[in-house]
């Protein structure tokens, strides 16, 4: 028999879950059969799935990725990519995370770096990370904006930026840097430095980066600060991932 009060109580409290598998238990009188504590350990266990579930969305959602489906379980490993499947499923385990280091995606375009590094970021909201991805330009625009303001929204950009447990840059470096668009990457990548993990997807090979940072003496530290705790993914192959799936899956 199910109470009320108790009902109301559960759905005040937003055990939602709990709740209803308190009126699913009170439907059905197979459930009568079980012991007070096998009948409560499924109320848990229904919250504590549901909390799970939602807090997932909710990483997935703040991480404002451009492919939300972007899986690992749809990486394709045809012959001419040439990728290390061994080496995509240790990422997808989130050690990389555990350990600080970056991950740097390299391929043309069309290779599928971003659907490579958008799946690495929802096997890492699924370990409940806070990821967030945006392309290089738009962070550069943002925070350049937010420089001029002067009313503290810079320095809140700055920490929005460094604080995130694994951050995607994507359209890494397709153009050359202005000197302070080039300071501003210095800032982020030290912070993050040994704290959190970044991964950058681009065009270009990393022997190539200095050019488009511009100062000698800044790309020198922001290649310090990223290389050398890096795995380098190179994505390419005879048929573009585009060519392969049309125009209308992010790759």
């Amino acid at each position: 028999m199910m109470n009320e009060q108790t009902l109301t109580k559960l759905h005040e409290m937003k055990l939602s879950g709990m709740a209803e598998a308190y009126k699913d238990q009170a439907l059905n009188k197979e459930f009568q059969k079980l012991s007070f504590e096998d009948r409560f350990s499924l109320l848990v266990d229904l919250e504590h799935s549901r909390r799970k579930s939602n807090k997932l969305q909710r990483l997935i959602k703040k991480a404002a990725f451009m492919n939300s489906q972007a899986c690992i379980e749809d990486m394709e490993y045809h012959e001419d990519r040439r990728l290390d499947k061994k080496l995509i499923l240790k990422l997808a385990s989130g050690g990389y995370i555990q350990d600080r280091h970056n991950i740097i995606l390299k391929g043309p375009t069309g290779s599928g770096k971003s659907f490579l590094a958008t799946a690495l970021g929802v096997s890492a909201c699924r370990q409940f990370y806070n990821v967030s991805y945006i392309r290089l330009p738009e962070l550069l625009d943002e925070l350049t904006l937010a420089k001029v303001a002067s009313d503290g929204s810079y320095r809140k950009g700055i920490k929005k930026y460094t604080k995130v447990d694994l951050l995607i840059l994507d359209e890494w470096l397709l153009t050359d840097l202005s000197a302070d668009e080039a300071s501003i990457l210095l800032e982020i990548t030290e912070a993050r430095h040994k704290i959190a993990s970044t991964i950058f997807c681009s065009q270009i090979d990393p022997s190539g980066w200095h050019i488009k940072l511009g100062n000698e003496t800044i790309a020198e530290a922001i290649l310090d600060r990223i290389i050398h705790d890096s795995y380098q993914i190179l994505l390419d192959g005879e048929i573009s991932m585009r060519e392969r799936h049309g125009l209308g899956r992010d790759v």
